[in-house]
């Protein structure tokens, strides 16, 4: 088995709202893998006392140790059990019905001797690269394919960087985000049934190779940058490991610090890149 990971913040003089961990049985060819990434919420009340880095720790602390423990789980059930666990430890002191409360995007992993198993929730991403050599996404696109009118609103404070226009784009998006109607797109927040939601799927083990998990400070690499594909990317990682991803991408960055020829919503984001190569089955 072969695990390595990298997270780095956008701002060092911020916490880094990404979290990553892995698990590998006492015994055994399995083993399971979180990836998330914290949504910084806007400037003003949350409505939480403790904020996005206490709660992508106890859900991300919490996910790994149900997908690791409970095989008879689905992924899908862990979360939302993870999601159960982590309100229930400050729904007395918060408001988790504010529309701001702490949340994050998910992946999550577990393989076995006989499937690999995932789930993707929101804008982060899974790459599994199979015994043939194809690299195949697993991706929510949910958040990409936002309404017209919400995209015009994004080009625009884009474009004029007003904060009227920016505070504009941000309500807009903010009534699209774990909408009932099922309209918008979806985050881990305190909501346990929106893990319903998530994308999830699995292989038998024995088609996959690899696994590559990535928060979409990461993906910047492929998704805004524009330095390759999602085959380049597994392979830089696979050849390289995944310092030299995020290094490319900050080096992008810093090239283009206004976001003038690669529009973004901020300069800099907190990057996590895990990339495990299963032992093979029994």
């Amino acid at each position: 088995m072969h695990i390595e990971m990298i997270t780095e913040p956008g701002d060092p003089q911020r916490p880094n709202e990404d979290y990553a961990s892995a698990a590998l049985p006492a015994s055994g060819t399995g083993g399971a893998l979180v990836v998330l990434d914290g949504v910084t919420p806007p400037i003003g009340d949350d409505g939480c006392r403790h904020g996005v880095p206490w709660f992508v720790a106890r859900l991300g602390g919490s996910l790994l140790e149900l997908i690791g423990s409970r095989p008879d789980m689905t992924l899908a059930a862990c979360l939302s059990s993870s999601l159960e666990r982590v309100a229930a430890g400050h729904s007395a002191t918060c408001d988790l019905s504010h529309p701001r409360t702490p949340q994050a995007t998910v992946v999550a992993a577990r393989w076995g001797d006989e499937r690999v198993e995932h789930l993707v929730l929101s804008d982060s991403s899974l790459l599994l690269e199979t015994t043939t050599g194809a690299v195949l996404p697993v991706i929510d696109g949910r958040l990409s394919e936002l309404p017209p009118h919400v995209r015009a609103l994004c080009d625009q404070a884009r474009a004029t960087g007003t904060p009227e226009d920016r505070a504009q784009y941000v309500r807009a998006v903010e009534a699209l985000r774990n909408a009932p109607d099922g309209s918008g797109f979806y985050t881990a927040a305190a909501d346990p049934s929106v893990a319903e939601r998530a994308v999830t799927g699995s292989h038998p083990r024995g088609e996959v190779r690899a696994l590559l998990a990535l928060t979409d400070g990461a993906t910047r690499w492929r998704d805004t940058f524009h330095l390759g594909d999602w085959a380049d990317l597994f392979e830089l990682v696979r050849r390289e490991g995944p310092r030299p991803l995020v290094a490319a991408v900050r080096s992008a960055e810093n090239a283009d610090p206004h976001g003038i020829a690669h529009p973004r919503g901020k300069r800099h984001d907190d990057a996590t890149v895990l990339l495990a190569v299963p032992a093979d089955p029994a």
